[in-house]
């Protein structure tokens, strides 16, 4: 029986993971099985990420938030309790925005809340 030579299939497949690590320093973009080992954990960071992105975000628009309330001497999860409490539906992201780039909205927001 004949044997089958691989080295087509094999150049082929070892070609396929070099060109997913192009990029990557030193031998992590040359040598195949350091370039197999260098995508697929680059995979399972890009996979955990872009999970972890949200809860970054989330974080950010709370740090907005704060500091523009801080400024009518309140600080963040009285301000987020007393919206709740007078039904006031915005999200964290809406608030965030409105504290950056539409200051007066925001006041009258922080001054509804206040009153009540």
């Amino acid at each position: 029986m004949p044997r089958a030579h691989r080295s087509v299939v094999k150049k082929k497949r070892h070609k396929k993971w070099i060109k997913r690590a192009k990029g990557y320093r030193g031998r992590r973009s040359q040598v195949f099985k350091i370039a197999k080992e260098a995508v697929l954990k680059a995979g399972q960071h890009a996979y955990r990420d872009r999970r972890k992105k949200k809860s970054t975000f989330r974080a950010q628009w709370q740090t907005h938030i704060n500091a523009a309330v801080r400024q009518y001497d309140m600080s963040y999860s009285v301000f987020m309790g007393k919206l709740q409490k007078n039904k006031i539906e915005l999200n964290r992201k809406v608030l965030s925005e409105l504290a950056k780039e539409k200051k007066e909205i925001f006041e009258e927001i922080v001054n509804k809340v206040k009153t009540k």
